[in-house]
């Protein structure tokens, strides 16, 4: 049982990774019908701001990671606000080219400043190496990213379905219209999803370099990734974010270990075999 436990455990710890990595996504694209194929670029960015303050400027890990957040969330406000806001109403391909190219943009510009290699980082030493429960041998940091993954699901959850805030972000997709008469902020609340979505995508990108590395390729490689955790999670279901990112996880984990001759390819086949099952995904409503 202990090598099933740890593989288990170890596709369970990259799921909440990819979680981290997707639900800012899911937020921005099941509430707001908008479709952000820049999503991992705002990742991409949290990784470099934790890369760039811990390596040259001497900050602590910890202390990275709201940085990470805010720098993501300020760039996307900036971007909502120049040109995001003008597709709102526009098709899906609209929404597409314009996302995808500054997707291309993102990444030349992460390889011009910093280069196409692997940035180095070194994580605390309490967040390294490895604990014994049971006989059964459990990663710090693999720990230390599940209590993060379910502290934001929890946190999301509370936030966006039992708030006003959340139920003005909801009226705002349905009805922009009647929201409007209703005296909200429609933009507004837009802008705030819209933040928040990409600095969640900035502190998964921190997260995330300890486990899968940084270069400027992150911001293409991980958002098929996050695209798959999304259509088998379904749209407007962060819940279906969690456990869509918990089967792609341990499905790739013990694809590698188990069916090694299949690669990568497993998540591919259990992505068709959910979506054939269920087409608007496992927790999706449309």
């Amino acid at each position: 049982m202990g090598p099933i436990v740890g593989v288990l455990f170890d596709g369970f710890a990259y799921g909440m990774l990819l979680f981290l990595l997707s639900v800012g996504l899911s937020v921005t694209l099941g509430m707001m019908n908008f479709v952000n194929l820049a999503h991992c670029a705002f990742a991409m960015l949290g990784g470099y701001v934790t890369v760039t303050l811990m390596n040259q400027m001497g900050w602590p890990f910890f202390a990275t990671l709201p940085a990470s957040f805010l720098a993501a969330a300020v760039a996307s406000i900036f971007l909502e606000r120049a040109l995001y806001r003008r597709l709102y109403r526009a098709g899906e391909l609209d929404q597409v080219l314009l996302t995808i190219g500054l997707a291309f943009i993102s990444v030349a510009v992460a390889a011009y400043i910093f280069g196409t290699i692997q940035q180095p980082i070194q994580t605390p030493s309490y967040l390294r190496g490895s604990i014994q429960i049971g006989g059964i041998t459990f990663g710090v940091y693999r720990m230390f990213l599940v209590a993060t993954g379910l502290a934001v699901a929890l946190i999301l959850v509370l936030t966006l379905e039992y708030t006003r805030f959340g139920a003005q972000v909801r009226a705002a997709v349905d009805n922009q219209r009647m929201a409007r008469g209703l005296g909200i902020n429609v933009e507004g609340a837009f802008a705030i999803t819209f933040a928040l979505g990409s600095g969640l995508a900035g502190l998964g990108g921190s997260l995330a370099i300890e486990i899968v590395g940084l270069d400027p390729s992150f911001a293409f490689i991980y958002l098929v990734y996050v695209l798959i955790v999304v259509s088998v999670g379904g749209l407007g279901s962060i819940g279906g974010s969690f456990a869509a990112a918990v089967l792609i996880g341990i499905s790739d984990i013990a694809g590698k270990y188990y069916v090694p001759q299949l690669g990568a390819f497993l998540i591919y086949l259990v992505m068709v075999a959910v979506l054939m099952w269920r087409p608007q995904g496992l927790f999706g409503k449309r």
